[in-house]
C-alpha cells in the first residue's frame, strides 16, 4: 500500500484537489469514521471545514451559505445517524431548490450484507443512499473508486443547473482510501464549471410584452426563482418600464426593495388587503420564478388570492413541472429568469420604446403603505413587555444596515417579517419556505456569515426554533463569528399555541410553563449563550431593545437577546385550508394566547 501510494493519491486526496479547482472555499460537517480521510486531506488544504455539534446544524449553515454566495455549498457527513441528522436541513434546501452537494460517508464495500457497525440494514444492505432519494436531485452510491471524478463532477452541474437542489455522494469508507492515478480526475479538468441557462426567443418576448401592455390590470408575481436566478437588476428594468405593480411569494421577498414605489407585498395568508385585492382583480399575472404555493395562493381558494381561471397566466420558470400544476396557464415558457428577463427588457423597448406609466397606481400603493403604517404605529411602538412583535420588528429594522442579511425561522419572525418588515437589499433574506423547518434560521447564519463576512447578519427566531439546535453558538464563538440571535421568546411554540386555542380553545402541548415574562424553570437563553463562550442579554424593558441591537453590531462578537413577546398572532387577509379542517363553515383564524 505505501508503495503505491508513491504513485497516486487516496480518492479522499483527489476529492479536496476537485474542491479546490472548484473554488470551494468551506465545507460543513461533523467526523465519524468513515469520513476521517476526507478530513485528513482537508487538514493539508486551504479549504476550512466548519465542524458543528450535530449534522442538523452543518445541512443548515451550507443551505444559508448557497442562498447567500449563489453556489453549491458542500456537505460532509458520517453514515447512518450522520446522515439522518443531515436529512432535515437537506430537504429544507431541496424544497427552496438550493444547491448543495453532500458527501457521506458509508460501510466498506467488502461488508455490503454482514450488517456492519451503524449501518441501517433492516430491508436492504447497503442502501443508506436510498433514504435520501425522496428529496435530492439525484443520489449516487460510488462502488467503483475511478468513478468518483465523473460522479463529482456530474453532481455539482446537476446541483446548480435547470431547478437547483441539493444531490448526494454517498461514499463507502474503503473507497475513501483507495489510492487510485490522477487519469480519471485529470479528464474532466477542462470541463466548463457552469452550464449555460436557456433563456427565450423574441418572437415568445414580443407575444409576452404585447400581453402586458394591452392589459387593464396586469400583475406581475414573483418567487424565488428571481433570487436564485440573481435576476432582481433585470426584474427591477422590466416592471418599471412596463409599469406593472409587484406582488411576490413568501420565498420572493426581497427580490425588489419592499419601498419600491411599485411593490404591493407579499400574497397569500398572511398577506396585506391590497397585494391579495391586486391580485385578484388583476386580468393578467405574469409569474416568474414561483411554484404558486399554498400558503402564497391561500390554498388556491378562489376569491381570497387568485382567481384563476379568469385572470390569465404568463409563466416563466426553469422548471418545466412548475408551469400549470396549480394553475392554467395562457403562456408557459421554460427559461432562467435572468435570461428570460434580459430578452424582455430589450424587447419591451424595441416595441414600446416609452414604456407605461401608472402613477395613478403608485400613489394608491403609497397610501396604502403609509395607511398601514399609521394603523400599526401604536403596536410598533408600544412600551408593553412582553413587547409587541411589532415593535420588535419596527426596532430591528431601525437597528440594522440596509445590506444586513437576516434569517428567519417560523412564526412571527417568518409570517410577521413577510408582511411588516422593509427588506432593502435584494437577497438579503433568508427563509425556511416549503420545508417551513423550525430551528432553520441559527445555524442558517453561521452559513450566511461565513459567506459575506462584511455584513451584518441577524437571526431572527422564536424560542421554540433557538432551542432546536442551541450548540450551533459553539461553531460561531469558535470561529468568532459577530451574528446577533434575536429570540422573540414568547414562552410557546407560538403560533400553533394560537392555532389551537382559536379552535380547540386550550393550548395543551404547544406552551411551556409560566409566561414570557415569568418563565417557569425554563431555559434562560443568555444564560446558554454565556456558557458557550458568547454574549447573553436578557432584556427587561421595551426600551432596552434598540439600544441593545446597535450595541451587539459594534462589538461584532456573537450575541444572543432574550426578549420577551407578547404572543399575538400575525394580521391575516387571505385563507388557509387548514381552518376549514379545524372548524368547519366557521369563520375561526388564530388568537393570542
Amino acid at each position: 500500500m505505501d508503495g503505491a501510494k508513491l504513485d497516486g493519491k487516496t480518492v479522499a486526496e483527489h476529492i479536496v484537489d476537485f474542491l479546490e479547482r472548484r473554488e470551494v472555499k468551506h465545507v460543513f460537517g461533523l467526523c465519524g469514521h468513515t469520513n476521517i480521510a476526507v478530513l485528513a486531506a482537508l487538514a493539508e488544504s486551504p479549504i476550512d471545514f466548519v465542524t458543528v455539534r450535530h449534522e442538523q446544524i452543518a445541512s443548515h449553515a451550507a443551505d444559508a451559505y448557497a442562498r447567500v454566495t449563489g453556489k453549491a455549498s458542500v456537505v460532509l457527513s458520517h453514515l447512518s445517524p450522520g446522515l439522518t441528522n443531515c436529512a432535515t436541513g437537506v430537504a429544507n434546501a431541496a424544497l427552496d431548490c438550493i444547491p448543495m452537494v453532500v458527501i457521506a460517508g458509508d460501510i466498506p464495500t467488502h461488508y455490503y450484507g454482514k450488517h456492519p457497525h451503524q449501518e441501517v440494514n433492516l430491508h436492504a444492505d447497503a442502501a443508506q443512499w436510498e433514504i435520501y432519494r425522496p428529496f435530492v436531485k439525484r443520489a449516487w452510491r460510488v462502488d467503483r473508486a475511478d468513478l468518483m471524478a465523473e460522479i463529482l463532477e456530474k453532481a455539482f452541474h446537476l446541483a446548480e443547473s435547470g431547478q437547483p437542489g441539493p444531490v448526494l455522494v454517498n461514499v463507502p469508507m474503503d473507497i475513501f482510501s483507495e489510492v487510485i492515478p490522477s487519469d480519471s480526475f485529470d479528464r474532466i479538468r477542462d470541463n466548463t464549471r457552469a452550464l449555460k441557462k436557456p433563456s427565450i426567443d423574441d418572437e415568445t418576448a414580443g407575444e409576452i410584452v404585447e400581453a402586458l401592455a394591452k392589459a387593464e390590470s396586469p400583475v406581475a408575481y414573483v418567487g424565488g426563482g428571481i433570487l436564485l436566478a440573481q435576476a432582481s437588476e433585470e426584474l427591477h428594468a422590466f416592471v418599471e418600464h412596463m409599469g406593472l405593480p409587484v406582488a411576490h411569494s413568501l420565498m420572493g421577498k426581497g427580490a425588489l426593495r419592499d419601498d419600491h414605489p411599485l411593490v404591493l407585498g407579499m400574497t397569500g395568508f398572511w398577506g396585506t388587503e391590497l397585494v391579495n385585492q391586486s391580485c385578484l382583480n388583476a386580468d393578467y399575472i405574469f409569474a416568474v420564478g414561483t411554484r404558486f404555493k399554498e400558503a402564497d395562493c391561500s390554498s388556491w381558494y378562489p376569491g381570497y388570492t387568485f382567481n384563476i381561471p379568469g385572470s390569465k397566466v404568463i409563466h416563466i420558470d426553469i422548471e418545466p413541472q412548475e408551469i400549470g400544476r396549480n394553475y392554467p396557464t395562457e403562456i408557459g415558457v421554460v427559461a432562467d429568469a435572468k435570461a428570460a428577463l434580459r430578452v424582455l427588457n430589450r424587447v419591451a423597448r424595441e416595441m414600446y420604446p416609452e414604456g407605461f406609466k401608472r402613477p395613478a397606481l403608485e400613489q394608491k400603493i403609497a397610501g396604502f403603505r403609509a395607511d398601514f403604517k399609521a394603523r400599526n404605529l401604536e403596536m410598533a411602538t408600544s412600551s408593553v413587555f412582553p413587547m409587541m412583535p411589532e415593535r420588535i420588528l419596527a426596532d430591528t429594522r431601525k437597528a440594522l444596515p440596509e445590506d444586513a442579511i437576516i434569517t428567519t425561522d417560523v412564526g412571527w419572525n417568518k409570517n410577521g417579517v413577510g408582511q411588516q418588515f422593509d427588506i432593502l437589499t435584494p437577497g438579503s433574506i433568508l427563509t425556511p419556505g416549503g420545508f417551513a423547518t423550525m430551528g432553520f434560521g441559527p445555524p442558517g447564519a453561521i452559513g450566511a456569515k461565513l459567506a459575506a463576512p462584511d455584513r451584518v447578519v441577524l437571526s431572527l427566531v422564536g424560542d421554540g426554533g433557538f432551542g432546536q439546535n442551541p450548540s450551533m453558538l459553539a461553531t460561531a464563538v469558535e470561529l468568532d463569528l459577530g451574528i446577533i440571535w434575536l429570540v422573540m421568546n414568547n414562552n410557546a411554540f407560538g403560533t400553533i399555541a394560537g392555532l389551537q386555542k382559536a379552535h380547540y380553545g386550550l393550548t395543551y402541548g404547544t406552551t411551556f410553563p409560566g409566561s414570557a415574562a415569568a418563565p417557569a424553570n425554563g431555559p434562560g437563553y443568555a444564560d446558554i449563550a454565556r456558557a458557550y463562550g458568547a454574549e447573553g442579554h436578557r432584556l427587561s424593558a421595551a426600551d432596552e431593545l434598540l439600544p441593545a441591537l446597535e450595541a451587539a453590531i459594534a462589538s461584532g462578537k456573537p450575541t444572543v437577546l432574550d426578549v420577551p413577546m407578547i404572543n399575538n398572532p400575525t394580521p391575516t387577509t387571505g385563507h388557509w385550508n387548514i381552518l376549514d379542517i379545524y372548524s368547519p363553515d366557521k369563520e375561526v383564524s388564530h388568537v393570542a394566547t
